[in-house]
Parts: structure tokens; sequence; C-alpha cells
């Protein structure tokens, strides 16, 4: 694994800064599924709302699914979003155009912007950008339905991360939902 220092930009600048310290904010990061199953959504915005009452920050990937839609939320609540790029051509492997086009979107508007140092894989730099967001959150929210990872750096691995690190995690599923394989 690589180790090295994250970057932040101010949105709008293009200096670098250190990665904003602690405050009495209460920082709350998201991980999650890219695909959130039609019974479980309305539950999971429901949940995310309440979740991002009150002064905060929010720390998301802007990855397809669970870190769009929290992002989205966050700003929709006022609430200031810092986007946790993973080191790699992050955008050339979301899943699709719209999530692509999300992404950007969501990007524009957001407070602060973490780029990681590059990885030796994609899914090293997408658990190195979920330990990132783990390390610097007061509490996690993972839209999860308590399965296995798919792949390093999926959303369990990033739980099991928060858990071992004494993270609070806030899980939002629906019980008995599956996802799509």
């Amino acid at each position: 694994m690589t180790s090295g220092t994250a970057t932040t930009r101010q949105a709008g600048t293009s200096s670098s800064v250190t990665a904003p310290a602690l405050t009495s904010v209460t920082r709350i990061g998201v991980t999650g599924h890219r695909s959130i199953p039609g019974p479980v959504l309305p539950g999971v915005r429901a949940e995310m709302r309440r979740q991002l009452g009150g002064a905060l920050e929010a720390l998301s990937c802007l990855a397809a699914g669970a870190d769009q839609l929290f992002a989205d939320i966050a700003l929709d609540s006022g609430v200031p979003v810092t986007a946790v790029i993973p080191g790699m051509d992050y955008e050339a492997h979301l899943d699709d155009d719209a999530a692509r086009a999300g992404y950007r979107r969501i990007l524009g508007v957001c407070a602060n912007r973490v780029e990681l140092p590059p990885e030796p894989t994609h899914e090293e730099a997408y658990f190195a950008a979920g330990r990132w967001i783990v390390d610097h959150c007061d509490r996690l929210v993972a839209v999860w339905d308590g399965r296995p990872a798919r792949g390093l750096g999926g959303t369990a691995d990033v739980v099991a991360y928060a858990r071992r690190t004494q993270v609070p995690v806030t899980v939002l599923w629906e019980p008995g939902v599956r996802r799509e394989p």
C-alpha cells in the first residue's frame, strides 16, 4: 500500500492546504452500495435526512448510489460536503454516464475536495478512501445489506474498519432485502 498525504482544496481555489482538523462540527461519513433496491430507498433517504440534522459536515467519495444520495441530501439540507477522491483515475471508473454526471455535478458544489495519493490498484484506492473517511469522521452511515464485500474496499470492509477503530456506525437497510447480484 502506498503511503502519503492527501491534498485538500477549498472549493474555487487552486491552493492546497492541510486536511482540516476535527472541530466541534460533527463530521458524518458515508459508505454504501452503488445499487440500492427500491424497497430500501425510502427508508434510507429518510434516515439519511435524520442523520444529517444539525450543524454537520458530510464526507463522501461521491460514488454512484449511497455516496451520491448522501451528498445530495446533505447539500439539500445546507450541510457542506467534502469530496474524498480515491488515488486513481476515479471519474473514468465510475459505473456509467449518469454516475459520472452526478459525480461532476456534486463535486462542483462541494465545500472541500481531498485528493488521495495513488494506490497500486483500484480496489486499494477505494479502500484507502473509505479508511480516510472513517479516520476523519465522528460517525459513519453505512447503506449496507450486512453481506461480505464483493471486492477489497467494499462497504463491508469499510464498516469493519470503522468498528475496529471504534467509530460509531449506523447501518441503513431493510431486513430481508437483498441487493441485485
